[in-house]
């Protein structure tokens, strides 16, 4: 079972709809580069997994077992379920979950994280967070269905107390199903702590956020990914009038600074984070299009764009996964992405960084 020890403040919403134009804040790309430039360089697909329209798949994640698991995880909407993929050959090895409100089963599973042991699963039509333990895919609870409504995205980190710390988007709509106005925004992030103690989950509720005027208001949201050196979270904001991503601090602070802001020609979308031990590394992102599907890559630390590139047959893609794990056949990593709702396509990391003539880690 699960505690919660605390519970959300529920304020009245009654502020004004701010003006969309208020509020100027740095971009951290001042070029204002083109995402539909000629010179993209286009890297070929290692794999991608056997396509099944029907399953919608989502988001991925990647696990690194103790035993030498290299597994691929891939969310299906459509059938309420998990897949596991061999990560380095793209073989399906089975599928978990079924549809339902009970633990182990999923209604419309969206984002995925993997942490150590665990894996962490956002239902939207349930409304919670679902943890797993691999490699059995143990479940051992679920938490948030009593501050989520729409929920999408998620992201993950260690705390310093043997926990966990989440950030979880959510994109609530109007009875409409519309983008409510700016005032009611404040709650676009639900941010959570938990412990496990001998498979026992003990969950607290630490804050919402989100502006609600100025440049920092987050309207259509789903992806969001933090880099805990720098104390960044980066949430990539979908809606037509902004298309960029909208740097976050871990207290739920809007820091002023935009990413991608005017390289986004479409919906900006996954998010991942090639980190380098010596704290340089890249934000690897998706322009998400059905025909001109683009991936930005942006520096570490100054957020600059620094190149962009895209599959030989991947788009409209949803989430992304990076993993610096080598792994046969694939000495640097391996970056995944989602592959127009069907399946997910595989591609080597050295052979990205080289066609953007960017630094691998340790180099």
């Amino acid at each position: 079972m699960l505690s919660s020890r605390s519970a959300i403040a529920t304020l009245p919403l009654f502020l004004l709809l701010a003006a969309c134009g208020s509020g100027e804040a740095p971009s951290a790309d001042s070029s204002k580069a083109s995402a539909e430039s000629d010179d993209v360089p286009t890297v070929e697909e290692r794999y991608l997994t056997e396509r099944d329209e029907n399953d919608n798949v989502d988001s991925v994640a990647v696990w690194h077992g103790p035993d030498g698991q290299n597994w691929l995880l891939a969310t299906a909407k459509e059938s309420d379920l998990l897949q596991v993929f061999d990560a380095a050959t793209g073989e399906l090895i089975r599928k978990v979950g079924s549809r339902g409100d009970d633990l182990s089963e999923f209604r419309r599973p969206n984002g995925i994280s993997i942490i150590d042991d665990l894996a962490l699963v956002v239902e939207r039509d349930n409304h919670r967070v679902q943890l797993l333990r691999l490699p059995d895919f143990t479940p051992l609870g679920s938490f948030g269905a009593e501050e989520l409504e729409l929920p999408y995205g998620l992201w993950v980190q260690s705390i310093a107390d043997g926990g966990y710390r989440i950030f979880v988007t959510d994109a609530y709509e109007t009875a409409d199903e519309e983008i409510p106005p700016a005032a009611e925004l404040d709650r676009r992030v639900q941010q959570f702590r938990f412990r496990i103690e001998s498979d026992a989950v003990e969950v607290m509720h630490e804050r919402s956020f989100g502006d609600t005027e100025g440049a920092g208001v987050l309207y259509k949201v789903e992806s969001l990914f933090g880099d805990a050196e720098r104390g960044r979270l980066l949430v990539a904001d979908e809606f037509e009038r902004e298309a960029n991503i909208k740097v976050y601090d871990f207290g739920g602070r809007f820091t002023g600074t935009l990413v991608g802001d005017g390289v986004f020609e479409y919906e900006p979308e996954g998010i991942a984070l090639y980190a380098c031990a010596d704290g340089g590394g890249y934000w690897f992102t998706t322009d998400q299009d059905e025909r001109v599907n683009r991936f930005h890559v942006f520096d570490r630390d100054s957020l600059q764009h620094v190149g962009s590139f895209q599959g030989k047959k991947t788009l409209n893609t949803d989430g992304i996964w990076l993993s610096r794990q080598p792994m046969e056949g694939y000495p640097q990593g391996v970056f995944f992405a989602v592959h127009d709702d069907g399946n997910a396509a595989a591609f080597s990391l050295a052979e990205i960084l080289d066609a953007l003539s960017l630094t691998a880690c340790g180099n």
